[in-house]
């Protein structure tokens, strides 16, 4: 049967246009009941999902057999009672379904998720097609009144319908609502309806269920006082208009992680002034971090500088507003005219950027109170307030929370507990934790993703030797850390009949074993990158790709994409190819091991003569490369060596480079600018390229000024420029003076990122001195390497395009998650680094340690101990003690304590040791000992170690055993 759909839209235009749809109604659609024999069973159909006899929790409401039926504000606000694995047999409307994807595509996508879950036994129904159960719109009738009636008129089909089914006990079906007029209506007309409250309520057997109840409505669950505290939020069609107008700002709020009384608000769009300060608990208005937020400017003779104070929310009195104005005073400090920033308040808010949090329940002091505060690990989020009946189980775990709600007359937002993830301090938890806060996907391989992989016993076919050269026979060798299992790349080098050397780089092929589309893809996309974890890897592909099949460890047959160069002995390009090939490779060395064999006076074989030649090449083109501007910057990473029983960490350095770490860098860094160049040339709207911005001059001020002090001149005009002068800045008498400049260099840096070449004009990447560069030679651990993979294919005519390829738009989205997905996985990176750093010095005690000071600021110094590349802050105001005298010079920069003068670049002695005093923000704490402060009694020997050569204590009593 056809029936039509009229509606009305607005054109980009402004025109309002008449639009009619063709819609077709069936009788074949079944109900999804395993028991019904009434509903024809469609080929295309899916199988029954809900049971003969419904499991699940059993209700003191409805104690027989029943099926949910929930509306669309139960969906989108109950999401984690309905993930919950004693929830089964729910019906999930497509006008549900529809109304979510528009409302919540995180909580649409998550419902879809449950519904493709079997032993969840969630039916998705299609009633908007099903010609019993659709219905039209009813003049004057709003598509919201609509649509509840069409969530009725489904539930009650479904009661008739399965009424019919004969020889088994009658099926009920529960209508879920919150909406109390939905309620009354269907009440009214003979429907079994409850509120989610009231079912979860019933559930007897599974009290736990009602703390992870969403606060829907603020009705009931305000404060005692009932004081209004925050503005009201202007609507949105409000907020819309003064945008449109100009009378406010909209952009992104980004709350502070050392003062919870003070934000910004980053303009979009705005080129001129990107951001401004919001401060004081009005102002800010419930507005939580990374929300949209409608901002409106305050007077110029109200605007304010950044403070440079720390405050931290550590109160358990909620009511306690006169304190919170009292701490608002502290932040108005008399500063210079061209030091006040833009200052505005938040009016409203645009969207909500609410995820699940991580953190620890602050238990009320109240007996028997099952109201408590939850405290966030992340600091820039505030603490919310939930109901939960298990608070002395929960006391000392980390949990998840939602945010449920912010009513005005509450200090605090409101909202549920979802899950327990253990123990404080349990290095699984806290690895969970830190994968949740960063948003790492680390979720197990789903099977529609195991199910796009290659069959095993794997081998190369013929078909897969079409578009591809034979390169087996070329002596290829990999070069990577130990214990690399993920093998991206190899090399070979070797002289040819004319005189010129040939050098190839061969990368994994991907791309051969992801195509576009499919559930493997989507997973990849969506991961964006593999993550390195101290002592784990959430790799972005299966490990039968990663570690495995597209692995190019030696002796084995590896499909590969190979960038190959005819090249002089001067490293001068002569000839560049791309070919999809087939190598085997001859052997997987470690950078020492690379280095042993170039270093030999007695190895001459073909692995380490190519090695040789391919070491002798790099070095000439780093030197080429760093005569045109590319600079060498110094950060220092860590390597941790860890307790083989207990896999603690017993050891810590900072890791070692050798020449062959530079010598793969540059060929790779080779390659990547080749392939830019090839995909450019052939698709020059939709390239993935990787550009890094020039830094705005400001950003160097810091390195210009520290540079000063030591009486060296930085010049930061270009590149170039730059890198020469860096090069010239050496001291005799302080060798290390250069790695400390470098290091500042590299935190003067902008974040280097992906973009699409039709969208962009600026391609330049800064620090390689390159006018144009992208990513591909690591696929196994990078997706956007995958995109780029595709492109060349289809430019050497070696793989077919498809339409998402060659859509500017798409790619340019596309990179936006990439650039997110990268920036997470750093985050989680140094995340994991500084929670194994604490662990290592539990053990350790008090350790004494030289340091060099990398900043300052007005109440401490910023201090990298080069043993460890550790870096840390130490402190000169504490609480309980007297605050020594302290004067700053911006200028130097400079800190003087008392009489002792603190600068940049400084060498001083440190004690570090673990500060364990908060378990939810646990943190290195580091005191100077030399030079002495006057007043400062901190003893040079209350160190119990002086060396990172010493075992831990756990660890010696083995030993003696």
């Amino acid at each position: 049967m056809q029936t039509s759909r009229t509606f009305v839209k607005r054109t980009r235009a402004g025109a309002v246009v008449k639009v009619v749809r063709e819609h077709y109604l069936r009788d074949d659609i079944p109900c999804g009941a395993a028991a019904c024999r009434r509903c024809p069973l469609r080929p295309d159909a899916p199988a029954p999902s809900l049971e003969t006899q419904p499991g699940g929790a059993a209700s003191s409401l409805c104690p027989g057999p029943h099926y949910l039926l929930p509306d669309t504000n139960v969906l989108l606000h109950q999401i984690d009672i309905l993930e919950d694995p004693v929830i089964k047999n729910v019906v999930v409307l497509q006008t549900v379904l529809q109304e979510l994807r528009n409302r919540s595509i995180p909580v649409y996508k998550r419902i879809r998720d449950v519904i493709q879950t079997p032993e969840k036994h969630f039916y998705s129904f299609t009633n908007e097609h099903h010609r019993e159960t659709y219905i039209e719109q009813k003049k004057g009738e709003t598509s919201n009144d609509r649509n509840d009636r069409a969530i009725r008129v489904a539930v009650k089909w479904y009661s008739e319908h399965l009424k019919k089914i004969e020889d088994e006990e009658k099926i009920q079906v529960i209508f879920l609502t919150n909406d109390r007029i939905n309620k009354e209506k269907a009440l009214e007309e003979g429907i079994t309806a409850y509120t989610c409250e009231e079912y979860i309520k019933s559930l007897v057997a599974n009290p736990e269920l009602v703390d992870r109840l969403a606060c829907v409505s603020d009705e009931g669950k305000e404060i005692e006082s009932g004081k209004v505290i925050f503005p009201e939020h202007i609507p949105l069609s409000k907020l819309q208009q003064g945008i449109k107008s100009g009378n406010y700002l909209q952009g992104t709020y980004r709350a502070s992680r050392d003062n919870y009384l003070e934000a910004t608000v980053w303009v979009h769009g705005d080129a001129e002034e990107k951001e401004i300060i919001i401060q004081g608990l009005k102002h800010l208005n419930r507005a939580v971090h990374e929300d949209i937020v409608a901002v409106e400017l305050l007077p110029k003779g109200e605007w304010v500088s950044l403070s440079s104070v720390v405050l931290q929310d550590d109160g358990q009195n909620e009511d306690d507003i006169e304190t919170e104005e009292e701490k608002e005073n502290i932040l108005k400090t008399s500063v210079s005219k061209d030091m006040l920033r833009p200052t505005g308040k938040v009016v409203g808010i645009i969207k909500r950027n609410w995820r699940p949090l991580c953190g620890m329940l602050s238990k009320s002091e109240i007996k028997e109170a099952r109201r408590h505060l939850f405290t966030p690990a992340d600091r820039r989020i505030p603490r919310i307030r939930i109901e939960t009946r298990q608070a002395d189980k929960l006391e000392g775990q980390r949990i998840i929370v939602a945010i449920d709600g912010w009513p005005r007359n509450s200090r605090y937002p409101n909202g549920h507990f979802v899950k327990n993830l253990g123990s404080a301090g349990d290095k699984e938890t806290e690895t969970e934790v830190l994968l949740l806060e960063h948003d790492v996907p680390h979720q197990p391989f789903s099977q529609a993703v195991l199910s796009c992989l290659p069959k095993m016993p794997w081998s190369i076919t013929e078909q897969d030797m079409k578009h591809r050269e034979d390169l087996r026979h070329l002596c290829i060798c990999s070069v990577d850390p130990p214990g690399c299992t993920d093998i991206d790349d190899a090399l070979h080098c070797r002289e040819i009949e004319n005189g010129n050397i040939e050098v190839g780089v061969h990368i994994a092929d991907v791309s051969h074993f992801i195509r576009p589309g499919n559930a493997l893809d989507e997973e990849s996309v969506k991961r964006g990158t593999t993550v390195y974890l101290c002592e784990k890897r959430i790799d972005m592909v299966p490990e039968l790709l990663s570690s495995n099949l597209c692995s190019l460890r030696s002796d084995v047959d590896r499909l590969a994409f190979s960038c190959i160069w005819e090249m002089n002995h001067k490293a001068e390009i002569l000839k560049t190819r791309f070919t999809k090939s087939v190598i085997k490779s001859k052997a997987s060395l470690t950078y020492a091991e690379a280095q042993m064999r170039i270093d030999s006076a007695t190895m001459n074989d073909d692995i380490t003569t190519s090695l040789r030649k391919l070491n002798k090449l790099a070095k000439i083109m780093k030197k080429r490369r760093i005569d045109n501007g590319a600079l060498t910057l110094s950060s220092p990473e860590v390597r941790f060596h860890m307790d083989s029983e207990t896999h603690d960490p017993i050891d810590l350095q900072t890791k070692e480079l050798k020449e062959t770490n530079s010598m793969v860098e540059e060929f790779m860094l080779l390659a990547n600018i080749s392939v830019a160049q090839k995909i450019h040339s052939e698709f020059p709207e939709f390239a993935l390229l990787r550009k890094h911005p020039a830094p705005p001059p400001s950003n160097y001020d810091i390195l210009v000024k520290a540079a000063k002090s030591k009486n060296l001149e930085i010049k930061t005009d270009s590149a170039k420029a730059l890198a020469e002068s860096l090069d010239k800045a050496e001291s005799p008498t302080f060798p290390y003076l250069n790695t400390l400049l470098r290091i500042l260099t590299t935190r003067c840096m902008m974040q280097a990122v992906y973009f699409c070449s039709g969208m962009d004009n600026d391609f330049h990447h800064y620090g390689l001195a390159s006018p144009i560069y992208t990513h591909f030679t690591s696929p196994i651990r990078r997706y956007a390497d995958i995109i780029v993979h595709r492109l060349l294919a289809v430019a050497i005519g070696a793989d077919d395009t498809y339409p998402e390829l060659r859509d500017k738009h798409k790619i340019a989205d596309m990179c936006k998650n990439l650039n997110y997905r990268h920036k997470m996985a750093q985050y989680a990176q140094r995340a994991s680094v500084a929670f194994h750093t604490q662990l290592f010095f539990k053990s350790k005690g008090v350790v004494n340690e030289d340091a060099y000071i990398l900043f300052v600021r007005k109440n401490a110094i910023v201090v990298l101990i080069p043993k460890y590349g550790l870096e840390g802050t130490v402190f000169f105001e504490e609480k309980g003690k007297p605050t020594p005298r302290l004067d700053y010079n911006n200028e130097v920069p400079s800190l003087t304590v008392e009489d002792t003068t603190l600068c940049v670049f400084d060498k001083v002695k440190v004690n570090i040791m673990l500060d364990a005093s908060n378990i939810q923000h646990q943190k290195i704490q580091m005191v100077l000992v030399e030079p002495k402060i006057r007043g400062n009694d901190v003893p040079a020997n209350l160190s119990t170690e002086t060396s990172s050569n010493n075992e831990p204590e756990k660890k010696k009593r083995k030993l003696r055993k």
